[in-house]
């Protein structure tokens, strides 16, 4: 997999009678055409995916869990909570 970061460089020299403007503007030019504004936004909120081991744990927590609010909730020791919290 593609890391979001990939390098790419993007130069632009000053040419002789050129005004410091006209080179900034240049060089937007070549990274908007390099395509590296759109990566980086892309990878802004990138997660790595969990192992099998994290995922396969946290899905045991949850099904024990789930498992002992059904036992409380049949020995009357908890109230059933039924609907949306908000």
């Amino acid at each position: 997999m593609l890391s979001p970061y990939m390098a790419t460089n993007v130069e632009v020299d000053k040419n002789n009678n050129e005004s410091s403007a006209n080179v900034i503007r240049r060089f937007t030019k070549r990274v908007q055409g390099a395509g590296i504004i759109p990566k980086v936004r892309g990878g802004r909120y990138f997660n790595r995916i969990k192992s099998d081991n994290v995922q396969r744990t946290a899905k045991l927590k949850k099904i024990d869990k789930k498992e002992t609010y059904e036992k409380l909730v049949k020995l009357g020791k908890i109230q059933e909570f039924r609907g949306r919290r908000r």
